[in-house]
């Protein structure tokens, strides 16, 4: 009986301790969790200016109408090739921009005739974002859309507003907003579920003159993430285009949106978007980083196709160094990649995406050995002594992010060495160090909000470490 009394009081005392963490340590949503599970995005930049044969510059496309929209004329388009080469590649998530900065909508909209019905091609029946929704399905990608509001360069928006004071410029920014609340709902009630909205570059509300994006979101899309406003962001922007983020970088952070320009807050922008970057763990809102840059980027930073620039594609060990610094860091890779004007995914593009996604696979889809676990000390025994040179840590954030401080160590012929001192895991935490034979490796933790809770702890030895 007194037995019976302590077991059950130890198992109070365990479900309390658990409880009071998950109050205290925010909690991903489903959408978020899928979001950081899916790990690579690829955003896919199309629009009118591809097509234009000028080199894109984008102070001018944000001021400048489209001369010749017709001029969009993809004679080999095919989106299966599109969303296969992503999926070839290891990708689970494909970002379709809807609309840039100037002002087209890659959809039949009945709420704006700069769409798709107002082009020659395919009769003014086609609808890219439907094909690429479709395609999605096929290949069991998550989808997602990006919609540029901020810009509009066919209605004269400049940074969300109409310029101007007078009547005019009042009742033209009221049309724009209600005409974007329209389009809004259209993307969001005609193609089904998004894994992921982007509104390029924020989207300012009513409060700021702005559409009420938000609602309409909250309303069709409720099981998705919005990114962003300034009342709400689901994830945050990593501080740079450079596809990385630094070590650590929390998921959590400690306002509930991120601003855009001048309307994100001073603590925010500070030391170059230092807190975007790392995040804060002590932050009351879940709100991961991801890390973007353009597979163009190597001597260029083209998120746009341009003609004669396979060139500056990254080579093959950058993309592998913006994965240990991304999704090795605890943020989702976002890479840029953009269709040709014929309709096709480049296949220079094509090929160092296959290569990447081989090469990732080769690296992390044989672990020596693997366990998982809870508490503050966690070993992994090998069956041999074994030479290794990587760690892949991973937490289970459905319980939030409760690691502070965590030792790795390894089993030599001269007892246990200290692999790394750390402190924010997250999702997935990578660490690289020389060869080193070990018969057994451990993590410690120290410090931690509850009961640490350990979905993968593998040891790998990878060749070209």
């Amino acid at each position: 009986m007194f037995k019976t009394m302590l077991f059950s009081l130890g198992l109070f005392f365990a479900l309390y301790l658990n409880t009071t963490a998950q109050q205290q340590v925010p909690i991903p949503t489903p959408a978020q969790l899928q979001w950081q599970q899916a790990e690579l995005a690829a955003l896919v930049c199309w629009d009118m200016h591809v097509f234009d044969g000028e080199f894109y510059v984008q102070p001018k496309a944000r001021i400048t109408p489209v001369e010749d929209y017709n001029a969009f004329n993809p004679l080999k388009y095919d989106m299966d090739q599109w969303i296969k080469s992503l999926k070839d590649a290891g990708f689970n998530i494909a970002i379709f921009t809807v609309s840039h900065e100037t002002g087209f909508f890659f959809h039949q909209s009945k709420a704006t005739p700069y769409s798709m019905k107002a082009l020659e091609w395919q009769n003014g029946k086609g609808d890219i974002l439907r094909d690429f929704k479709a395609a999605c399905e096929k290949y069991d990608m998550l989808p997602a859309v990006y919609i540029g509001t901020r810009w509009n360069a066919f209605y004269g928006v400049y940074d969300f507003k109409v310029q101007g004071e007078n009547e005019f410029a009042r009742n033209r920014q009221e049309h724009y907003n209600r005409m974007i609340e329209k389009i809004v709902e259209e993307i969001f009630t005609n193609y089904g579920d998004w894994a992921m909205v982007w509104f390029d570059g924020g989207a300012h509300g009513p409060e700021q003159g702005g559409p009420d994006v938000l609602s309409v979101f909250e309303k069709h899309q409720p099981n998705s993430i919005f990114y962003h406003n300034l009342q709400r962001a689901d994830i945050r922007w990593g501080g740079s285009e450079t596809g990385t983020v630094p070590y650590p970088s929390w998921g959590t952070f400690p306002y509930p949106a991120i601003g855009a320009g001048e309307s994100a807050r001073k603590e925010i922008g500070a030391n170059n978007f230092q807190l975007l970057k790392t995040g804060d763990p002590n932050g009351a809102y879940y709100m991961p980083a991801m890390s973007d840059a353009p597979l163009r980027g190597n001597g260029g930073h083209d998120w746009f196709w341009e003609p004669n620039r396979a060139s500056i594609i990254h080579p093959l060990e950058n993309l592998v160094e913006m994965y240990y610094q991304s999704v090795g860091h605890n943020s989702t890779l976002i890479l840029g990649v953009t269709p040709n004007p014929e309709g096709l995914m480049p296949e220079p593009d094509v090929k160092r995406l296959k290569e990447f996604g081989v090469e990732i696979k080769r690296r992390f889809s044989d672990p020596i050995a693997s366990t998982s676990g809870t508490g503050e000390k966690i070993n992994l025994m090998l069956p041999l002594k074994e030479n290794i040179n990587q760690i892949v840590l991973m937490e289970d954030i459905e319980s939030g992010e409760r690691i502070r401080t965590f030792v790795l160590e390894g089993k030599t012929n001269n007892g246990w060495q200290t692999i790394f001192e750390g402190s924010g895991v997250g999702h997935k935490f990578i660490h690289r160090f020389d060869d080193m034979e070990v018969s057994a490796v451990r993590l410690r933790i120290p410090e931690s909000i509850g009961q640490p809770q350990i979905l993968a702890f593998s040891v790998y030895h990878i060749e070209n470490n």
